[in-house]
């Protein structure tokens, strides 16, 4: 059924953007007067066509993985003397930059209308209230103290930890200091502390800022009873079976699971002994623990999951807006992962956080089945960021994307004529081996992964 999930979210996903994307250059290009020879979604052998009453062409491909708009120029077909006027090449710089850029500016206003769309929705979200400060740790430092609901990061408000989390990760490879303002329940007085960056996971493959910061969220004890084994994880190689308790580890007795969690990852990559009973009896088990991550962040895998524990109701917050107020929300959510996709490309290029955070069309699979599987809210927010990433990536000024194109034509503009053929056919080649060595990065990096 995953595998279901996962063909169909990727089409689905895909194509909506694809769509969206080619219909914006096709929209604007109508209205400058350019004429439209074909628009198509996907490459290859046509599945399906048909033409509309001006003479354009539309195309269903078999392969899915992007589409195009092919407009009347005369510098790739002969042009009759009564269309030449209907011809991209004759358009001004203007129309033509309107033209280009419309397709990432659709991919944009796509993502705020499904923000918008999920701020009336609504969701439910997990108060972000310390759960315990890790010694010596930034938070500790700060003075932060276990217990307390953190209100605001930097200056912008926060109703969960998803809200957290996106505020720190854009602190990645930072220096200088992290405002958070944080409150008890026994006292509405808010205070603010300060946390002091030093190149803050500078170069991290898999940055956790809320972990990396020494804080752990607050989460209602889970008995530390084996619900799920990873196949292969190192606990069912040692023989671990569901329904096992953990009831002590290296000889330190444990009562709840968030004891094995942390002692686990303390220690990547060494022998443990668990205690455990097993239908009454009480018996031994010796797991060689691997490592996730690596440098500073390896981490210690034992490869168990448990249930957890029930969520008290004053723990736990719906979030939702009318269709007004929504509309703010929307907009502040697609500025806010806009500006993070193209600050984390810029950390990648000066190497503040690694190239290995990049993902290629495995890893949108992947993540489209599972947003999918999770429901309605969980599909429509990874088509959001995926538009946001498909609109970024575009507006790059790479020879061959929009952005590429956008610069010739601003280049155009400001010199009164355009650049020569031969040096837009260079900057073509530079751009096509630019994009292919970062699909090949991303394609490597999916594979590392499985």
């Amino acid at each position: 059924m995953s595998g279901l999930y996962m063909l169909i979210g990727t089409l689905v996903a895909l194509g909506v953007l694809v769509t969206i994307h080619e219909y914006g250059h096709f929209w604007v290009a109508r209205r400058c007067g350019v004429k439209v020879l074909r628009f198509s979604i996907g490459f290859g052998t046509p599945l399906l066509r048909w033409h509309d009453r001006h003479g354009t062409e539309f195309v269903i491909a078999l392969i899915p993985l992007g589409g195009y708009v092919k407009m009347l120029d005369e510098r790739e077909t002969p042009v009759s003397e009564a269309e030449q006027s209907q011809s991209f090449n004759r358009k001004t710089v203007g129309q033509r930059i309107a033209i280009v850029a419309a397709g990432p500016v659709a991919n944009f206003a796509l993502a705020f209308v499904l923000f918008w769309c999920l701020a009336m929705l609504g969701n439910q979200q997990v108060k972000p209230v310390i759960g315990e400060v890790v010694v010596g740790g930034l938070a500790e430092r700060a003075g932060l103290l276990s217990g307390q609901e953190i209100i605001a990061v930097d200056g912008h408000d926060v109703s969960g930890w998803a809200d957290v989390n996106l505020q720190l990760i854009q602190r990645v490879g930072d220096s200088g200091t992290v405002l958070i303002e944080a409150q008890t329940d026994a006292n509405s007085v808010t205070n603010t502390y300060s946390v002091t960056l030093d190149k803050w996971l500078y170069g991290a493959e898999a940055p956790n800022p809320i972990d990396e910061l020494g804080i752990q969220p607050w989460r209602p004890q889970a008995t530390a009873v084996v619900a799920q084994l990873d196949p292969e994880g190192p606990a069912q190689y040692a023989g671990l079976q569901l329904q096992d308790k953990i009831i002590a580890i290296d000889g330190q007795a444990v009562n709840e699971w968030q004891a094995v969690v942390n002692y686990v990852q303390a220690r990547p990559d060494t022998e443990v002994q668990l205690s455990i009973e097993r239908a009454g009896q009480l018996s031994d088990v010796r797991v060689g623990l691997t490592a996730q991550g690596a440098d500073e962040s390896k981490r210690g895998y034992l490869g168990v999951g448990v249930a957890g524990g029930e969520w008290p109701a004053d723990m736990l917050r719906e979030v939702r807006f009318g269709p007004v107020d929504a509309v703010l929300a929307g907009a502040q959510r697609t500025w806010t992962m806009s500006a993070l996709t193209f600050s984390s490309l810029k950390k990648m290029l000066f190497g503040e956080l690694s190239v290995k955070n990049l993902s290629g069309p495995i890893s949108i699979a992947k993540v489209a089945g599972a947003s999918a599987e999770s429901g309605l809210r969980s599909f429509l927010n990874f088509m959001a960021y995926l538009s946001i990433s498909l609109g970024v990536l575009n507006l790059l000024p790479i020879p061959v994307l929009d952005g590429g194109h956008l610069l010739f034509y601003f280049v155009e503009w400001v010199r009164g004529r355009p650049l020569s053929e031969r040096v837009q056919g260079y900057g073509m080649q530079i751009g096509i081996a630019l994009v292919v060595g970062v699909m090949l990065l991303a394609v490597f990096n999916d594979l590392a992964r499985l």
